[in-house]
């Protein structure tokens, strides 16, 4: 029998790999809420098959000795274990779903990291999927959901076409604060005695915006986000600070020859305490949308060039993953204030069929690690914004969750303010 084709870890995958930890695992919690009930033995066969459809999601770690020089993945043809469940339903079904997303990660070592729980809610149901984010991404095991839907439902589930982004001529980012300099770090709360993550999500309206307006509802997003945690700091006495937001881009098709893995790259977007000014709002959004464009449109490595050198084969992974998580501690000070993954539009229906029917609401979650200890994700579906606000609980407690969750939701309103 021959041995299963290997490939070594692509640069995303290493980084990550190197800095495992259990108390705060590197999950990817996907949401996704259906209206009507799934057929148990359906379900488990359309996901299944939807893996040997995308078969870079069926993965693991491959085994090696300690002086190795590359991490690599090996490819099976099947799943090594069941990959779907049925918890019992309950008034807490779904929160100790979440729970388990962000507590209990897909081991490496089996393939594929993902799991997908089916949680009877009333007469619906609602999916979790739980990835591994050493080896996955969220757009990427959406992508997989989405075939399962077709192959469950029989309906079509190809996504819609990408919004098209307002005219402007790409300029480099107008008065930015220096990169140098560090930037501010979300002020704690009110941290609580156990490890890991918390999570809450939300639903909100879609911001509006007038037409022909020269920013996306992403750019209101990042503005939103930008303010909520400038209040949120001064509320706190921390001292004013630029603020760095993280910002995924993803460039990937969303059809099926879409490359299944960890396909983002990062951009940090970067504002002045200055300029977070409500009462100047469209000079902000308009600031923004310059900045947001002129990021997107520039080759950058995924994790920037330090990354690519670091994980170079020039010593075995043991050695270069002490250097990394050495460096990853000393660039903590630099490390941006927090993340703001916008999903955007959910490009498919996730359409189950006629009994269980289409995805009515969608939630994302990302890592929280400190130092950042704190991550927006958001994505709209049915017309509606569902927000997701996962911390860490060395940083923040529930109630600090609460309390940015409602400045998210009244910052988002003041974008809405015309010229």
């Amino acid at each position: 029998m021959s041995a299963p084709p290997r490939i070594p870890f692509p640069v995303v995958d290493e980084v990550a790999r190197h800095c495992l930890q259990e108390e705060e695992p590197e999950t990817v919690h996907i949401e996704v809420h259906l209206p009507g009930p799934l057929e148990p033995a359906r379900i488990r066969k359309a996901f299944t098959e939807a893996l040997r459809r995308h078969p870079r999601v069926l993965v693991r770690e491959a085994p090696g000795p300690w002086y190795r020089r590359r991490y690599e993945w090996e490819l099976t043809d099947e799943p090594d274990m069941e990959v779907v469940s049925f918890p019992a339903p309950g008034k807490d079904a779904l929160r100790d779903a979440r729970t388990r997303a962000l507590t209990q990660a897909p081991p490496l070592t089996a393939s594929p990291p993902v799991r997908l729980e089916v949680v009877a809610d009333g007469q619906g149901t609602v999916l979790f999927l739980t990835i591994n984010h050493t080896a996955l991404d969220g757009p990427a095991c959406l992508r997989v959901l989405a075939t399962a839907a077709e192959l469950y439902g029989g309906r079509d589930n190809s996504p819609a076409a990408p919004p098209v982004r307002p005219p402007g001529a790409p300029q480099g980012p107008p008065d930015a604060p220096s990169a140098w300099s560090p930037p501010a770090r979300v002020a704690p709360g009110t941290p609580e005695l156990s490890p890991g993550n918390g999570l809450l999500v939300a639903e909100l309206p879609l911001p509006r915006r007038p037409r022909g307006a020269p920013y996306t509802v992403n750019d209101q997003l990042m503005v939103t986000t930008a303010l909520t945690i400038a209040h949120w700091n001064r509320e706190h006495g921390a001292p004013r600070r630029p603020l760095r937001i993280t910002m995924p881009v993803d460039d990937r098709p969303r059809d099926t020859t879409m490359p299944i893995g960890n396909g983002t790259r990062l951009v940090e977007v970067p504002f002045a305490p200055e300029e977070l000014d409500p009462a100047q709002m469209p000079g902000l959004l308009r600031r923004t949308a310059t900045r947001t464009r002129a990021l997107k449109s520039l080759p950058r490595p995924q994790l920037g060039h330090g990354a690519t050198l670091l994980t170079a084969p020039w010593a075995p992974v043991g050695c270069r993953a002490a250097l990394t998580r050495a460096l990853r501690r000393a660039a903590a000070p630099w490390t941006s204030t927090t993340l703001l993954s916008n999903i955007g539009r959910v490009p498919y229906p996730l359409d189950f069929g006629e009994e269980a029917g289409r995805a009515g609401a969608v939630w994302f979650s990302a890592p929280a690690r400190m130092p950042r200890g704190l991550t927006v994700t958001t994505a709209s579906t049915a017309g509606r914004l569902h927000l997701a606000l996962r911390w860490s609980r060395a940083l923040l407690g529930h109630g600090d969750g609460a309390r940015l969750r409602d400045l998210f939701a009244h910052h988002l309103h003041t974008t809405e303010a015309t010229e």
